[in-house]
């Protein structure tokens, strides 16, 4: 073996424990990835969303807007059932997670699923604030806190106007 190889040799093991410290462990990986499911997008034109969505649905879910509180068909529902984006059908929030917040609109503790919405960084308003999109549409869904009760400590404020409710069976 030339010394370059047996070097070589020396480093590989360094080199994969160092992946593995940056990247987690294979079993860690699997674990966080099981259940998973791909969303598959829905991309439309703006014309195809306003023909699709009202106006006040369009003005929210694509241009980032917020009904009034207290307005909003489902800010004080008590049915059983699960509320679907307005915009594509995608299951997002049940109301065995939704509470009473008094905010004025629809609460949730959770999403269905972490993978029905995305996450991402609100600047607007002068103030730093977590956005809550459809993982499938992009739409325009609300806001989640760290105000909310346990044992999540979340508040998922959504608004009424982008969801559509389904009652149980």
């Amino acid at each position: 073996m030339t010394p370059g190889l047996k070097r070589l040799s020396l480093c590989v093991p360094f080199i994969w424990l160092l992946a593995l410290m940056v990247a987690g462990s294979p079993a860690r990986a699997d674990e966080e990835t099981r259940g998973a499911v791909m969303i598959e997008k829905v991309l439309k034109t703006d014309e195809e969303w306003r023909k699709l969505l009202t106006p006040e649905q369009y003005r929210i879910t694509r241009k980032k807007g917020t009904e009034l509180a207290f307005t909003g068909e489902y800010h004080d529902l008590k049915e059983e059932g699960t509320y679907q984006c307005v915009a594509c059908g995608l299951e997002l929030f049940s109301s065995r997670t939704r509470y009473d917040s008094g905010a004025g609109w629809p609460s949730f503790l959770a999403p269905v699923s972490k993978h029905h919405i995305e996450e991402r960084e609100d600047r607007s308003l002068f103030t730093k604030r977590t956005e809550v999109v459809c993982a499938r549409c992009d739409a325009h869904l609300g806001h989640v806190f760290n105000d909310g009760p346990k044992p999540t400590g979340l508040r998922y404020c959504i608004n009424s106007l982008v969801l559509k409710f389904v009652p149980k069976r």
